[in-house]
């Protein structure tokens, strides 16, 4: 997405945080780390379903 179209999300995350940016990017990078282990779990629950050439990955494209 544009920066541009992020910035009201962008100042809603740092007012929620007080201000405090390097709490913000705290959050944000926690957030990150937990939704990444959540889709590398779904993988594995959902490799043996998938056809071959198919398997859904967890990195940005």
């Amino acid at each position: 997405m544009a920066e541009e179209a992020l910035k009201e999300d962008v100042d809603a995350v740092v007012a929620y945080h007080d201000g405090d940016v390097r709490a913000a990017i705290t959050t944000l990078l926690l957030d990150c780390r937990h939704l990444r282990l959540q889709l590398a779990l779904a993988e594995g629950q959902t490799i043996g379903s998938m056809t071959a050439g198919s398997r859904p990955t967890a990195q940005r494209t």
